[in-house]
């Protein structure tokens, strides 16, 4: 249960929540954080009061209320964070969870000795008082309740008294004479925590006994101090027990409400079917999650293994490639080392990108156990009410969560496999030719040497834009000449309908015209609406279906059939491109200061894609 610290702790003392209460937009805080948060707002300011700038005050310095949008959503009480409507004068500080918390902006006078709180009550709320969400950050300003308007969270205290409960020290046998063991159960008709030996000694399973119930010792614990679950009342009518449920308003009501508040035109249903609906939902959204959390544990398996894979396919490459390397003459032997050099960045690669995956999905394996976890415990609860308060949120949460783990969550983004074979048939002049035959997964990044001076380089060299409004272009730092080949780029920028072109070149390839206008390269380039294929400024098959931010252009190059295929979002883009390829090319593309994008190597050639088959035409479409 250690993961469900997280959904146990409150965003600003980063402490187990105490006295938790539901703010509109489902977080939740505790009562006293929520009172160090509060914000006097000046009295001279009203609903049509201009914004000011707020220039050089930080988005958490000082608290924005945007009045004009909060009264425009009078119906949630909810703003926007926008400009700043003034600046109180005093700075704000920072709670231990790294929320920043807002102190009083005025100093509050000595009460009157006749005029102080009762013990156990809180002090009263002062005029214009707006508190913030320490999560989304929307702005409420308090009616004349104050705090005393927001719901309660039974349900999350209950769940926090049972975790701090089941994390607290063991509880010691009340029937050994010396040295009491470790308490393994507690009957409850007795009222008694046994150890074993007492138990079988003092509390027999016959007779009278045989009918007692016997309990884990925290859960008895927690028997012992739980009191019986007090009626939910209405937080605007507070002598009215919550009855029915408003549909429209997903929030338990009473009988006041529907008689004269603003529920009275709404749909209402009984707050025991609405409850037993929302469990069952919870129940079914948690099913799918379950088997979310189920397929990554085994994903990490699968990913822990592969790390044992590619060390040793690694070691037992390296293996071979120095047998081969060292049975060469000497101009070889130079050539050795650069292999073993490419070699080891291929292992280090390939395991740096299988640890971070792991340590990725570990974290999010652990984010949606926890939730699992307390959506389990909240459906434990036989609060009603309390329940219903929480569980659009939580169902919500748990789609969410599902939803993270979709298509390639829990896909290996690396292959344990090296497939790399030397051929170490060539002759000695050509030794300084020599290379691997065949690279189906090859990793690169675009080379800033060959490049034309208007590139700009991010990432590693992964990203790329571009300072010219003329298209520049720039290549990747290695060359293919045999396998199969494939490569991703990712529009990060696409303003103003450019059209960048994607493809392959020769060294040297013009740099400061379009890619493809030249004979040195092969080429799609492609706007917000339809490609073309383009070699020696010959522009062929229009396609339609264009880019835009966040698309995906894949290029397949395979050597085997001297083809060349682009692919837009997984999706092949026209006919095969070119054919008759032969020799060596460089990955290049061309683009603009509007366009930028970032390059994704070390893939495995697509699924739908055999090499040598008759029609990749028919295959891919």
């Amino acid at each position: 249960m250690d993961e469900m610290d997280e959904e146990l702790k409150c965003p600003v003392c980063g402490s187990f929540y105490r006295e938790p209460i539901i703010l509109p937009c489902s977080h939740n805080i505790c009562l006293a954080c929520a009172r160090n948060i509060l914000v006097q707002t000046p009295d001279a300011e009203s609903p049509q009061s201009s914004r000011a700038s707020g220039s050089g005050v930080s988005d958490y310095d000082y608290l924005d209320l945007d009045k004009m949008s909060l009264y425009s959503e009078a119906d949630s009480g909810y703003g926007s964070y926008g400009g700043f409507v003034s600046a109180p004068t005093t700075p704000c500080q920072k709670s231990p969870n790294g929320v920043r918390v807002f102190p009083p902006t005025v100093p509050q006078p000595q009460p009157q000795q006749h005029l102080l709180p009762q013990p156990g009550s809180l002090p009263p709320i002062p005029r214009n008082s707006c508190i913030t969400c320490p999560q989304c950050h929307r702005s409420l300003i308090l009616d004349e309740r104050g705090l005393r308007g927001f719901p309660k969270n039974r349900v999350l205290e209950g769940v926090v008294d049972r975790y701090q409960q089941s994390k607290a020290a063991a509880l010691k046998c009340q029937l050994c004479e010396k040295s009491p063991k470790e308490a393994t159960v507690m009957c409850e008709q007795c009222d008694v925590f046994y150890c074993d030996p007492c138990r079988l000694r003092c509390h027999p399973p016959r007779g009278p006994l045989a009918k007692h119930r016997l309990v884990p010792p925290a859960q008895g614990r927690i028997s012992r101090r739980t009191s019986p679950r007090k009626i939910s009342t209405c937080t605007e009518h507070e002598l009215e027990n919550l009855s029915m449920y408003c549909v429209q308003c997903k929030t338990p009501v009473c009988y006041q409400c529907l008689e004269e508040g603003k529920h009275g035109t709404h749909e209402v249903k009984a707050l025991g079917a609405m409850w037993k609906l929302h469990k069952g939902q919870l129940s079914q959204a948690l099913n799918g999650l379950s088997d979310r959390a189920t397929e990554a544990k085994e994903f990490l398996v699968q990913l822990r293994n592969m790390v044992q894979h590619i060390q040793e396919n690694g070691v037992e490459f390296e293996a071979c490639l120095v047998a081969q390397c060292d049975a060469l003459i000497d101009a070889l032997n130079r050539r050795k080392a650069q292999l073993l050099s490419q070699v080891n960045k291929e292992h280090e690669h390939k395991l740096k990108v299988v640890r971070d995956q792991i340590s990725h999905c570990t974290v999010k394996l652990r984010q949606t156990t926890g939730l699992m976890e307390y959506c389990l415990e909240v459906i434990k609860e036989n609060d009603p009410s309390g329940f219903l308060q929480i569980s659009d949120a939580l169902i919500r949460r748990v789609h969410m969560t599902e939803g993270q783990w979709g298509k390639g969550t829990l896909t290996p983004r690396m292959t344990s496999d090296f497939d790399l074979t030397l051929d170490s048939g060539p002759l000695l002049q050509t030794i300084h030719q020599l290379d691997f035959v065949q690279m189906k997964v090859a990793w690169f990044t675009f080379d800033p040497a060959s490049a034309h001076p208007d590139i700009i380089f991010s990432n590693d060299n992964l990203t790329v834009t571009c300072n010219s409004y003329d298209d520049r272009v720039v290549m990747g730092n290695s060359s293919f000449s045999r396998g199969v080949h494939y490569w991703e780029m990712t529009v990060d920028r696409y303003d103003n309908h450019p059209d960048p072109a994607f493809g392959i070149a020769r060294g040297d390839v013009l740099k400061d015209v379009m890619l493809g206008k030249d004979d040195k390269a092969w080429a799609m380039y492609v706007d917000n609406n339809r490609s073309w294929f383009m070699h020696n400024n010959s522009h062929t098959n229009r396609t339609d279906g264009g880019i835009a931010k966040g698309a995906t252009i894949g290029v397949l190059l395979d050597f085997t059939r001297g083809i060349l295929i682009f692919l837009i979002n997984d999706e092949q883009q026209g006919p095969v491109a070119f054919e008759g390829l032969e020799g060596a090319y460089y990955p290049a593309i061309s683009l603009n200061r509007n366009v930028q994008v970032t390059l994704h190597t070390g893939l495995p050639i697509p699924d739908f894609y055999t090499p040598g088959e008759a029609d990749p035409t028919t295959s891919m479409c």
